[in-house]
């Protein structure tokens, strides 16, 4: 039976192959989020690969859409679409771009303007209720993108319809482009802000299969209120050379840094 590290770790190691490509990819941000992703879609998600626009499926938000790298890895490992395809990340023509587009089976909104994401998730979440539906609605967003002021205004909105149905979770890396979340605009207590606008607040440890999996399977985690888990990370994790570094963010692999950062990935996998 194939395991969570046994995913995750092809996940990992097709961001790297990504991150090789002529663009190069967001590493850093790609790697953090690889174990949420790999237990939202191996676990979690109620999706058909076969049949992606499927009335009642989940509807699931890559907020920090530059991370797209892991989720393309992850479609491509869940059966959405080829894993060939991935050899054609960021080329022209091709349906993985850099950040996501519409067009690709699994992906349900183009995103990429940070800040955005949770926005649609609640308008999914609010469509589905009124319309008698099953579906939930999952964002996924990164901890730097919460100094987005439309962020808040969607968080206000969620908690007073009491949309049940969404769940956001944080990829809490602590980093950003320019350096630490909390040096560049501070964002703790986190979850005291998130539980004044009426959600449900989780902590978890993002590379923790087992917790991520028992938050996830047993939602909401209070009736009528949204839920959010703030899954602590580590920006570049699995990758010695990236983990912790900001510099993570965005990197155009050369051949040489590739073999090094697969070696890297082998050895604190094995």
């Amino acid at each position: 039976m194939t395991t969570h590290d046994d995913v995750a770790y092809r996940v990992r190691e097709r961001v790297l192959d990504m991150g090789a490509t002529p663009n190069g990819a967001h590493i850093g941000g790609s790697l953090s989020c690889a174990d949420i992703l790999t237990v939202l879609y191996r676990d979690v998600l109620r999706v058909r690969p076969e049949q992606p626009e499927w009335p009642d499926r989940d509807r699931f938000v890559l907020s920090k859409g530059h991370a797209s790298a892991a989720l393309y890895a992850v479609l491509a490992e869940f059966g959405f679409l080829p894993e060939e395809e991935l050899a054609t990340y960021g080329a022209y023509g091709s349906r993985l771009a850099g950040h996501p587009l519409r067009r690709l089976p699994g992906v349900e909104f183009p995103t990429g303007s940070l800040g955005h994401g949770l926005s649609l998730a609640a308008g999914a979440a609010l469509a589905a209720r009124r319309t008698g539906g099953r579906a939930r609605a999952f964002a996924l967003l990164g901890d730097g993108e919460l100094q987005e002021g439309s962020v808040w205004e969607a968080a206000m909105f969620a908690g007073h319809q009491g949309l049940a149905n969404l769940v956001a979770i944080v990829d809490r890396n602590g980093l950003q482009i320019t350096g630490s979340t909390e040096e560049c605009v501070g964002l703790e207590p986190l979850a005291d802000r998130w539980r004044s606008f009426g959600w449900s607040v989780i902590q978890v440890d993002g590379h923790d299969p087992e917790a991520l999996r028992e938050h996830l399977t047993a939602l909401p985690a209070e009736r009528g209120r949204p839920t959010v888990l703030l899954a602590r990370t580590v920006k570049g994790k699995g990758v010695p050379m990236f983990e912790d570094k900001k510099k993570s963010h965005s990197v155009q692999l050369t051949r040489r840094l590739h073999k090094r950062a697969l070696f890297g990935l082998r050895k604190v996998t094995v």
